[in-house]
């Protein structure tokens, strides 16, 4: 018996377009964009379906697009698919997935969405913090490489993505730094990301009490089916460790190896990433080979993946 798991994307998935055909083909997706556009007293959907790519990609406005259209796929999906055992979400995908969940209101989390990207974006000057993806060396060697060229600067594990994938966050010279000690060690690429603030590092220490005056007044229910939350890499089903985890989340590393790894020990066979792209699905492949994961973000990848998981 197929035990399915939906998780939900975070920043870096979003492109132009994303959404629409879903938009013009089901009430369910319609209702979603219309929502956050209403939340958010202008035409986040119009970003979406039109771009420009260059407003898109500010974080301000990429996350609650993103959540946007990841509740979208999700409204779509639940009405015909399997329903889920768990969820989780990479970074800003924790929202989606307590959306998701029924922990909080889509609007209340379009609204936390915009207000925690223009935290971050605002709690480290333009040029100041940096980020790289480090690829080919253990999360221990790449925490090690930070340590030793933090030198009095931030520096330090972002994203445990997969075994072969870390990404660092921190000052910029100290992030340089430390990708020149992971190419020491071994890091068969070291690519800088083009990102507009450090997140998931100690830089980002400033949005937590300002980003608690906002989640202060969302409502927070139980959720439904339990949330894998990054921070601690197991599932939650307390309505009161919601906010304080997302609050932890900001500054704290995405623990994505273990959410994964959770979601595997709970007896989850099928992973369906719901919302733009399929950045979470090649990272699950390399995490486990006991998971099958499958995307869905459009009208075709809807038709393709029910019918996969149907035969399942």
């Amino acid at each position: 018996m197929a035990k399915v798991a939906f998780v939900f994307p975070g920043q870096g998935s979003q492109a132009v377009g994303m959404g629409k055909d879903l938009y013009e083909q089901f009430p369910e997706a319609r209702a979603v964009f219309d929502a956050v556009d209403d939340a958010l007293h202008e035409k986040l959907s119009t970003s979406c379906f039109e771009g420009p790519e260059e407003a898109l990609k500010l974080t301000a406005n990429t996350q609650p697009a993103i959540l946007t259209v990841s509740a979208a796929v999700h409204a779509v999906f639940q009405k015909r698919g399997p329903a889920p055992a768990f969820v989780a979400g990479h970074s800003l995908g924790e929202y989606s997935a307590l959306v998701a969940a029924g922990a909080m209101d889509l609007q209340d989390a379009a609204r936390a969405v915009r207000a925690r990207g223009t935290f971050m974006q605002e709690a480290v000057p333009v040029g100041t913090g940096g980020m790289a993806v480090i690829l080919g060396l253990t999360p221990d060697a790449v925490k090690a490489a930070c340590d030793a060229a933090a030198e009095g600067q931030v520096v330090s594990p972002a994203n445990y993505n997969s075994p072969e994938q870390t990404v660092i966050a921190g000052h910029a010279a100290a992030v340089e730094r430390a990708g020149a000690k992971c190419k020491e060690a071994g890091a068969k690429r070291v690519m800088p990301l083009p990102v507009s603030a450090p997140f998931h590092c100690a830089l980002m220490d400033p949005v937590k009490p300002r980003l608690a005056e906002v989640l202060a007044g969302v409502r927070i229910h139980a959720p439904s089916v339990p949330v894998v939350s990054n921070v601690e890499a197991r599932p939650n089903a307390d309505a009161s460790r919601v906010v304080p985890l997302l609050l932890e989340q900001v500054s704290a590393p995405v623990r994505w190896i273990e959410c994964v790894e959770s979601l595997k020990a709970n007896g989850v066979t099928h992973v369906v990433e719901l919302g733009p792209g399929k950045v979470l699905g090649g990272l699950i492949k390399r995490i486990t080979k006991d998971i099958e994961s499958f995307n869905v973000e459009n009208a075709a990848t809807l038709e393709k993946v029910l019918a996969a998981l149907g035969a399942a």
